[in-house]
């Protein structure tokens, strides 16, 4: 008995950018996961495992509750101007807290640094989900959404065990130049769409709405 699994992954050029896009972003930070609070403990004075749990409230705090104002902006903002340009800004706020964890040595440079993370992610998910909402290839707007999962997900997982390679060989500050790195790139393969910084109006309807990439960071 045969089991034949055929998937077609012909998608959308916006649909393809910003799955690439999310897969730059969510490895660069799933290198961060499994050593930040290794990094934290034995590198800022004084901190403990409290200062890592204070650090993780603040930004899943500040993040949940700054992406809801931020995403009705967006909503009642004509056009994908305003969307893609929070998510380019997101981008780089992104890259600049990773590269900002180099720099900490107290507890309340930590503090700092997750605000900027909080920021730079409650930008990106309303944004990225705005966009892409918009541009789901006809008919599969269930693989599409699945498909940014998948991907997400095994980009996560293989940079998480690639973090603690990296930092084993090469020390913390090479993990969190490549995680801002990523998030660099991330901006730049959306940029190579300069359409998109100035495009034509879209029709609203159909839109999927409450939809957003699942991650360990979103």
């Amino acid at each position: 008995m045969k089991i034949k699994i055929n998937i077609d992954l012909k998608l959308g050029r916006v649909i393809k950018h910003f799955i690439l896009a999310d897969l730059f972003l969510l490895a660069g930070w799933g290198l961060v996961q499994p050593i930040f609070s290794v990094y934290v403990v034995d590198n800022v004075e004084g901190a403990t495992l409290v200062t890592v749990g204070i650090a993780a409230a603040i930004y899943w705090i500040l993040k949940s509750i700054l992406q809801l104002p931020g995403a009705n902006f967006l909503d009642k903002t004509e056009g994908e101007s305003d969307d893609f340009k929070a998510l380019i800004l997101s981008l780089f706020l992104g890259a600049m807290a990773a590269f900002s964890y180099v720099l900490i040595s107290q507890p309340w440079h930590l503090y700092l640094v997750e605000v900027l993370h909080a920021i730079a992610f409650a930008l990106y998910v309303p944004a990225w989900s705005a966009i892409f909402s918009r541009h789901v290839d006809k008919n599969r707007v269930s693989f599409d959404w699945s498909l940014d999962s998948t991907v997400a997900g095994l980009s996560a997982g293989v940079s998480g065990f690639l973090g603690g390679v990296i930092a084993a060989e090469f020390g913390f500050s090479g993990v969190f130049i490549l995680a801002g790195a990523l998030s660099l790139v991330s901006a730049f393969v959306l940029l190579l769409m300069p359409e998109m910084i100035f495009p034509k109006k879209t029709v609203r309807e159909g839109l999927v709405k409450g939809r957003a990439p699942a991650s360990i960071n979103k």
